[in-house]
């Protein structure tokens, strides 16, 4: 076998191998530390009527349940867009907890929505992805109304 083979398979079932490994408590704290940054710069999004910035944290294949099922990025910048062209914004949110799964590739945030006055109007929960340009982006969003928040 060629030595530059063998150092790629070599690489390529020690990389198998390291992610096989469970993580640590420290490694999903990492993880929900960062999901719980992308979150809240996901929020600021809307804050900042900034459209161009909220599309960058949703994935090409995302899902979004609202009124009805958004399905991909197009569907779901399409259904969006109407509350980024109002001032100010219709609503606002935050994320209360966050729960990453042990690949270190997904996660969960849950919080509450806003409306403009402040009042709770829903819990949302996000599935997160980091993508191999090392990005999270939200593949799947649930909001519930108000009864169901509290």
């Amino acid at each position: 076998m060629r030595p530059a083979l063998l150092a790629c398979l070599l690489s390529l079932f020690a990389s198998h191998a390291i992610a096989a490994a469970p993580p640590s408590p420290a490694d999903l704290a990492a993880i929900a530390s960062d999901v719980k940054s992308a979150e809240i710069a996901f929020a600021k999004t809307m804050a900042d009527r900034r459209f161009d910035r909220f599309a960058d944290f949703v994935a090409d294949d995302a899902v979004f349940n609202g009124d009805k099922p958004h399905i991909g990025k197009p569907a779901v910048l399409a259904a969006w867009q109407g509350f980024f062209g109002v001032t100010p914004a219709p609503f606002s949110w935050a994320p209360d907890a966050i729960a990453p799964a042990a690949d270190g590739r997904y996660a969960i945030s849950t919080g509450l929505a806003r409306d403009a006055s402040g009042k709770v109007i829903s819990r949302f929960t996000s599935l997160w992805r980091k993508d191999a340009d090392g990005r999270w982006r939200i593949v799947a969003d649930q909001g519930v109304d108000v009864d169901c928040a509290k």
